[in-house]
């Protein structure tokens, strides 16, 4: 059983998805773990405190206090007896009041007095979830490390298509295995990871960039929050976000401004990962206003970047781990050594874009990891989240951060 002994609230909002709660809370008892329900007022309409009792085999709590004998219901007490609170299904109002600190019913003063990890998992009408309030909420959340287990698309109760369907309990319980998982790992390390392209400017409009779409870093900072590895990610412009008590994200966009943010980070780190793509040339000036097109040619004067990777490679201490990334499209193994060795790097990490599947926009990747020594270990093609975890295993064999 994945959860046995584990204290779970699970709270439960006014939503169709309700009847979910009542499988999912089936679930978590299966894998062992105890289960307290809190219901929403608004939730009762769409299923019974009678039916969670008999499920979660607890009194449900709905209200702060006992109609019938006046009993205080304390939200304080459940909020320490918890490991984790699970809200599921977490409807637009709900979020928007945890998010803004309302405690108007017993989940949501439950929710401001808990000191564990709390998941929720959003269950609304597809415009609902996708209007900006709806979203700046559950950034907003997101920033205070709530965990936000992802809708699924589907037919909705609007009969709509679109993204809003509570995950299935299935679903929602291996996330929740899978968090509570990576809590029992706590490696006290600070590792800096770089991440996505630069963005050059050229003018207000236009820019010298690549097609970085940030994956390969951001899954190598996942999998190192999964060992409680504490990660600072320099990302450049991406689309994709990550969550984590253990996560600090700083974006950035020019190559100098993610060189003078990684350089100030990796004085305090135990090691940096640098897998940004980062701009090699950058415009020798960015004008103020659009560039009109005037005949056929037009003259840009560039200039080198710093070299990030061997700057930090400069100031790396004996006790810090320097990893970068190599990508090739003729004599791999040739260029990647050479780059190993000229900018003082513990290993190196060589993938190519002759191979089918790795490189950019792929979700898959092919490595070929390199050492001071010069031992080659190379790796199947495999989805960037599993390359991820050969890195970060590597990287904690080889730093010894598991005997630290």
């Amino acid at each position: 059983m994945r959860l046995q002994g584990k204290k779970i609230i699970l709270g439960i909002t006014g939503s169709i998805a309700a009847y979910k709660s009542a499988f999912l809370a089936r679930l978590l008892i299966k894998e062992g773990a105890m289960v307290k329900v809190v219901m929403t007022p608004l939730a009762k309409e769409f299923i019974t405190p009678v039916t969670m009792a008999t499920l979660s085999q607890n009194t449900v709590l709905c209200d702060f206090f006992n109609h019938d004998n006046g009993d205080w219901n304390s939200h304080v007490e459940l909020g320490l007896w918890a490991d984790i609170m699970l809200v599921a299904p977490a409807s637009a109002n709900t979020l928007a009041k945890m998010a803004h600190g309302i405690a108007d019913n017993l989940l949501l003063t439950t929710y401001l007095s808990v000191r564990c990890p709390v998941m929720v998992a959003p269950a609304m009408d597809m415009d609902m979830f996708s209007h900006p309030a709806t979203q700046d909420n559950l950034q907003l959340l997101q920033k205070r490390n709530v965990q936000v287990i992802e809708p699924a698309s589907g037919e909705l109760a609007s009969k709509l298509q679109g993204k809003g369907r509570m995950e299935e309990p299935e679903k929602i319980v291996d996330a929740l295995v899978v968090f509570l998982g990576q809590q029992k790992k706590k490696i006290n390390k600070h590792v800096l990871v770089t991440a996505g392209p630069t963005y050059e400017p050229i003018d207000p409009v236009r820019f010298i960039g690549n097609h970085s779409s940030g994956k390969m870093g951001y899954a190598i900072a996942s999998e190192l929050l999964k060992n409680g590895i504490k990660v600072s990610l320099v990302s450049g412009p991406v689309s994709l976000q990550l969550s984590h008590p253990l996560l600090e994200t700083i974006p950035v966009n020019t190559a100098q401004e993610m060189f003078e943010t990684s350089a100030q980070i990796f004085e305090n780190c135990d090691g940096a990962i640098m897998c940004a793509a980062v701009a090699d040339f950058t415009p020798v000036t960015s004008l103020d206003e659009k560039i009109k097109r005037k005949g056929e040619l037009l003259h840009l004067q560039l200039k080198p970047t710093t070299d990030i990777a061997a700057e930090m490679g400069k100031r790396k201490r004996h006790n810090q781990v320097l990893v970068g990334f190599a990508l090739e499209t003729n004599n791999e193994l040739t260029h990647a050594i050479q780059k190993l060795h000229k900018k003082n790097l513990d290993f190196i990490v060589l993938n190519s874009l002759a191979q089918p599947g790795a490189g950019f926009k792929h979700d898959t990747n092919k490595i070929t990891i390199i050492d001071k020594e010069g031992k080659q270990y190379p790796f199947s093609l495999k989805s960037k989240t599993d390359v991820a975890s050969d890195i970060v295993n590597y990287l904690i064999q080889y730093a010894r951060y598991d005997q630290d």
